[in-house]
């Protein structure tokens, strides 16, 4: 598992894995959660715009990555 740090209290989810690189782009993301592929917190996700806060845990695929805060 690694971590990625964001800058304020809370990131969406869409902009989460585009930040972590596990999405290039906004559409990539949709496509991602569409089909089932992201969980948030070991429950499968769909809605783009979950907020997540630092320790919630996203996988995508065969990467896990933590949200963490920066600094």
């Amino acid at each position: 598992m690694r971590d990625v740090a964001v800058r304020d209290d809370g990131i969406r989810l869409g902009q989460f894995l585009k930040l972590a690189g596990l999405a290039d782009t906004g559409a990539d993301a949709r496509v991602l959660l569409d089909l089932g592929e992201v969980e948030v917190n070991g429950e499968p996700e769909a809605r783009r715009g979950r907020q997540l806060r630092p320790g919630d845990v996203v996988q995508c695929g065969d990467e896990t990555v933590r949200v963490s805060e920066l600094g």
